[in-house]
């Protein structure tokens, strides 16, 4: 069954794949699914995944921010309470888990709850059991947890800001979300559902999205990860009047390196020269861990897609001890005629 959370799913990046395969056998399963990664990277979309592809999926998928409730109003919120529990409780209230029976329950920012909580949290996650505040009744649920966190609980346990107990019951499956830098390669296809998507929303019409603004795009390490492009890529379609992507001035000056604030280069300068100083600092080493590629954030056929569009190449001397000497700079420009398919092939 296709989820309706499947078609925003976006990318074929391998950590992005494994990540959505993970999924898919927890689904399959009952278990307590915990999900890690940076803000923004997508945890509420990853959790509905898990809910709407399981035996779960006709239930209610109830969402919890454990950091956005206040502490004092948490348990209540959680757990519900009945009248006269405390000053001002003056109904009976039902608590998420209990909304949430015989569905899913996303817990986001877990790392934020407080420690008083986790004890009945953890009695909830073993025994599917608790009592509202005020009550000595107790109630069951059939509830499954996914939590998500981009803290780490591990160090949170060694420094007793988080019961070991709790956290092992709730590691039982976790899936780690690459953050939108280890992604570059979805980031076209990424920029292009929200354009299509807020364009709907605004009741625009653009057809196109200039090359220039997505190198730009890949060029960025984004640390507010997909949420930043979303919220960059509205701005962008916000300001555009006509049927090509327009982006806000600042946005783009901003995210331009120290250098070129004296003089703003065109997009395709600032990306040739930042692949021939990445291509400096390793020698022409193209791939690997310390390659050029892996310095810009960018797969390797990715880069030397680029290199020949800019006709980056060089000549190189083979020395006697088996190193390479770059020619001076006027005879590296010259060789930048070359093909860099060929130029390269050895390197690479």
């Amino acid at each position: 069954m296709v989820s309706s959370v499947e078609h925003e799913l976006i990318g074929t990046s391998p950590k992005f794949r494994a990540a959505l395969t993970e999924v898919d056998i927890a689904a399959s399963a009952e278990c307590t699914v915990l999900l890690q990664g940076e803000t923004g990277t997508g945890k509420e979309l990853f959790a509905r995944a898990v809910h709407e592809k399981s035996a779960r999926r006709a239930g209610p998928f109830i969402k919890v921010n454990c950091a956005a409730i206040p502490a004092a109003l948490l348990e209540s919120d959680l757990f519900g309470h009945e009248k006269g529990a405390f000053t001002g409780a003056l109904a009976q209230t039902v608590g998420r888990f209990q909304r949430a029976d015989h569905g899913t329950i996303f817990l986001d920012e877990i790392g934020d709850l407080p420690l008083e909580l986790q004890p009945k949290l953890l009695r909830v996650l073993q025994e599917r059991e608790f009592e509202r505040l005020g009550s000595s009744r107790t109630i069951r649920v059939d509830v499954r947890v996914v939590a998500a966190t981009n803290q780490s609980l591990a160090q949170m346990v060694s420094e007793r800001k988080f019961r070991a107990d709790l956290y092992y019951r709730l590691d039982v499956f976790p899936i780690s979300l690459p953050p939108l830098r280890e992604r570059v390669e979805d980031i076209p296809g990424l920029i292009r559902h929200f354009v299509d998507q807020f364009a709907r929303r605004s009741q625009k019409r653009i057809d196109h999205i200039p090359d220039e603004f997505m190198r730009l795009l890949q060029l960025h390490d984004w640390p507010g990860n997909i949420r930043e492009l979303q919220n960059l890529l509205e701005r962008a379609v916000l300001v555009t009047s006509g049927t090509v992507l327009s982006m806000p001035k600042t946005d783009l000056t901003r995210r331009l390196p120290e250098q070129t604030q004296d003089r703003v280069r065109t997009l395709a300068e600032l990306e040739r020269s930042s692949i021939k100083e990445a291509l400096r600092r390793t020698n022409w080493v193209i791939g690997g861990n310390n390659g050029a590629a892996a310095q810009l954030g960018v797969p390797r056929t990715t880069l030397l897609s680029r290199m020949s569009k800019h006709g980056i190449s060089r000549q190189t001397l083979a020395l006697p001890d088996g190193g390479l000497a770059t020619h001076n700079s006027n005879r590296l420009e010259r060789a930048e005629h070359f093909s860099s398919a060929s130029a390269f092939s050895a390197s690479a």
